[in-house]
């Protein structure tokens, strides 16, 4: 069982930038794929990025291509999202999962284990 706690979430500005983190209770994280999501009021949950399991291939959405960025710490068996310049429409909950198959993905179903979610709230 992998137990994903997210953290880092708040309210910021338009423009702003914040980091979030998804601690993972794992002995080796590199056993998993990882990704984000979110899901905000009345929308269905959606694909922010994703990482392999060594980090060498990244995928995002095209809503936060280049202003996003996914990266991971396996040593620390973390997972970060940067987020810059980011908008209101970029509130939402921010989920993390951790998916055992055979290639990173954006598809939901794929993932086996997700967090509770972090908060993340933009002000005009």
């Amino acid at each position: 069982q992998v137990q994903l706690v997210e953290s880092g979430g708040g309210l910021v500005q338009t423009g702003a930038s914040l980091r979030i983190s998804c601690a993972a209770s794992v002995r080796t994280l590199s056993y998993y794929h990882m990704g984000w999501f979110r899901q905000a009021p009345g929308k269905e949950r959606e694909f922010v990025a994703a990482i392999s399991r060594n980090g060498g291939e990244t995928l995002y959405a095209d809503s936060v291509k280049g202003r996003f960025t996914i990266s991971r710490d396996n040593a620390k068996t973390t997972v970060y999202l940067q987020m810059n310049n980011l908008r209101p429409d970029d509130t939402s909950v921010y989920y993390c999962a951790a998916d055992q198959g055979p290639r990173a993905t954006y598809l939901s179903r794929e993932y086996d284990y997700w967090g509770q979610g972090t908060q993340v709230t933009v002000s005009s």
